[in-house]
């Protein structure tokens, strides 16, 4: 199983025929072998961000451990608005999506709407997780994502010159 900080990187994946994406190769080992081997996709919308989340099947159990962390600390700080059960829900919300062995899966319409997905996605590290955005939704974030979205820029720019080529040779 992959440990925490297994994700890191930047990918871009501009969406392929049929409508699907790929999980850019690094990724896809990073997830693969933090699901056990089962070519198995966790995607998730961020709770703050127009983008979503992906990772393993290793990380339900620290998903377990973290909703158990937040109970005993509301409980230690007595803080009555705290609900098991709704937090429950919004830890465990994700979806399993297959892949094939070329990283190719489809994306349910509920995550690509979460998402704001409407072509390719650029794939950033987050260690335990990874980042799945939209280059728009991206681009639209403050200074404190500068970084990430000049790294996306010139992948978004990269696979268009490459794609323009191809096209050309046709």
């Amino acid at each position: 199983m992959a440990t925490l900080g297994a994700y890191h990187g930047q990918a871009y994946s501009p969406i392929g025929d049929k409508g699907r994406f790929v999980l850019p190769p690094a990724f896809r080992k990073a997830v693969k072998d933090a699901s056990g081997g089962s070519k198995t996709l966790c995607l998730l919308a961020h709770e703050r961000f127009d983008c979503l989340i992906g990772f393993g099947l290793s990380r339900i159990d620290r998903l377990h451990e973290q909703l158990d962390r937040e109970e005993e600390r509301a409980i230690r700080l007595q803080l009555n608005d705290f609900d098991r059960d709704v937090r429950a829900g919004q830890l465990f919300q994700f979806e399993q999506i297959p892949y094939d062995d070329s990283g190719r899966f489809v994306m349910p319409d509920h995550l690509k709407e979460l998402g704001k997905v409407e072509g390719g996605l650029y794939f950033q590290g987050g260690g335990e997780f990874f980042f799945v955005w939209n280059p728009a939704e991206l681009a639209r974030m403050d200074t404190s994502w500068k970084g990430a979205q000049a790294t996306c820029k010139r992948l978004v720019a990269e696979a268009e010159a490459k794609a323009k080529s191809k096209g050309a040779k046709k």
